[in-house]
């Protein structure tokens, strides 16, 4: 029985949009050259590229909801090029280097599909602040510039005052900016990817594959509620739900984390605080407050972590008003003078990560190949991840395969339950309360 995506009704980047157009189903029976599984950003990369290398091959990308509603479409809006502190300490910086190859690769493909299709997503090369409120915030900042000495990375120290012209608080002490990252819109950018696929790719929306198994003649039989697919080649794009299929089980960990945000903000209420337009923040203490000011003016708070070993049926409505309620609390810390501006949305996102933080990248049974385990970097990951992902299943070898290769490795296995919720629970409040002064 494979559990399903269950994500929240109230994510604003997706309520921002227009109403889509209806949904193609899978109905009746099937056959495929390549079935890509999952419609995120390394579904639609995967599936893209199987389709310029294999022209005249039928290709279907399913998904279980519309393209943009799940993780993708839910995260906070950044294409980082910079590894998260955990991979930028990995002790052999040929690692480092091939990483940050990886991301900025993502970053230019991302950039040309956009120009190339004239995708509205808010597209921007912003960079990155990442702030420090006291110190516990510094003592991390001190240590990430460190981090990007040692791989000769360009970046700036912005102290309080010039960081309140530019983010209208004063909470910030100090950040460092990095010039590499961008921001977009990201329901946006993934349904315009979507909606800009080649001819040969048939995308199935609404249409959750509830079996994976093969026949007497090797091929793999989907199996979805009102359909099947046939077809001698699946790639799973699917992040935690991979462990539904079978594969990778009891190495993910499925983490949500939450978001809220205003309706956008007057020219009194910008000139009120000095904000400026289209920036984005995270934390020095990754446990902290990550905060985005959006093109269109919205500010974004992101913060608390929770482990959903059930998905979205994790979360209750009492549980997001608490969320709510905590995000409230962050943004009148930064925005005292916005105590007026209501959130209108607040939503969550489901994403794996690894207790060795490894991703994994390759071929999990004859015909079936993954990508999964994004650790937080989805935008860029899934998006070369993906693309490579269709080199590897097509024999096409590159520089770039060789690097996620490299890179890439298997999950480690995790504590058998009741231990692994405790631990991740209690790891998960520990760290919130060591963070409290950044939050």
């Amino acid at each position: 029985m494979v559990k399903l995506p269950f994500d929240d009704t109230d994510c604003g980047w997706y309520a921002a949009l227009p109403p889509p157009m209806s949904a193609k189903r899978l109905e009746g029976h099937h056959t495929a050259d390549h079935v890509v599984i999952g419609a995120g950003f390394a579904g639609l990369a995967a599936a893209r590229r199987l389709a310029e290398h294999c022209p005249h091959a039928r290709i279907v990308l399913v998904d279980a909801q519309r393209v943009g509603y799940g993780a993708s479409g839910r995260n906070s809006g950044f294409v980082i090029d910079l590894p998260h502190k955990f991979a930028l300490e990995h002790p052999d910086p040929q690692h480092k280097q091939r990483l940050l190859g990886l991301n900025r690769s993502a970053i230019a493909q991302l950039g040309s599909l956009i120009k190339q299709y004239g995708i509205e997503c808010q597209w921007s090369h912003a960079g990155k602040y990442q702030g420090a409120v006291g110190p516990r915030g510094l003592a991390y900042l001190d240590h990430f510039r460190s981090l990007l000495d040692n791989l000769g990375e360009d970046y700036r120290v912005v102290e309080q005052a010039e960081l309140k012209g530019v983010l209208g608080t004063s909470h910030y002490s100090r950040a460092i900016y990095t010039p590499g990252c961008y921001l977009m819109q990201p329901a946006a950018l993934v349904r315009g990817l979507g909606a800009s696929l080649p001819e040969n790719v048939e995308v199935l929306e609404e249409s959750p594959i509830r079996g994976l198994e093969r026949d007497s003649s090797g091929a793999w039989l989907l199996t979805g509620d009102h359909g099947l697919l046939r077809t001698p080649s699946v790639l799973l794009s699917t992040s935690i739900f991979t462990q539904e299929f079978g594969y990778l089980r009891n190495r993910l960990l499925p983490v949500m984390t939450f978001a809220s945000w205003t309706r956008p903000l007057t020219d009194e209420e910008m000139a009120s605080t000095g904000i400026q337009a289209d920036w984005g923040l995270t934390p020095a203490d990754h446990a902290g407050t990550t905060v985005r000011m959006t093109q269109d003016r919205r500010l974004i708070i992101r913060n608390t972590y929770k482990h959903v070993p059930r998905y979205g049926h994790s979360v209750n409505s009492v549980t997001r008003e608490s969320i709510r309620n905590d995000h409230r609390k962050a943004f009148l810390a930064r925005y005292p003078g916005l105590q007026h501006v209501p959130f209108t949305h607040t939503w969550g996102g489901t994403y794996a990560i690894s207790r060795n933080f490894t991703n994994f990248f390759g071929k999990v049974n004859e015909g079936v190949f993954a990508t999964a385990c994004d650790n937080g970097v989805g935008a860029a990951w899934g998006t070369v991840s993906g693309r490579l992902l269709a080199d590897r299943v097509v024999g096409a070898d590159s520089q770039q395969l060789q690097d996620i290769q490299a890179v890439t490795g298997m999950p480690s296995l995790n504590p058998p339950e009741p231990f692994l919720g405790l631990g991740v629970r209690t790891r998960i409040r520990w760290a919130a309360w060591n963070s409290r002064s950044e939050l």
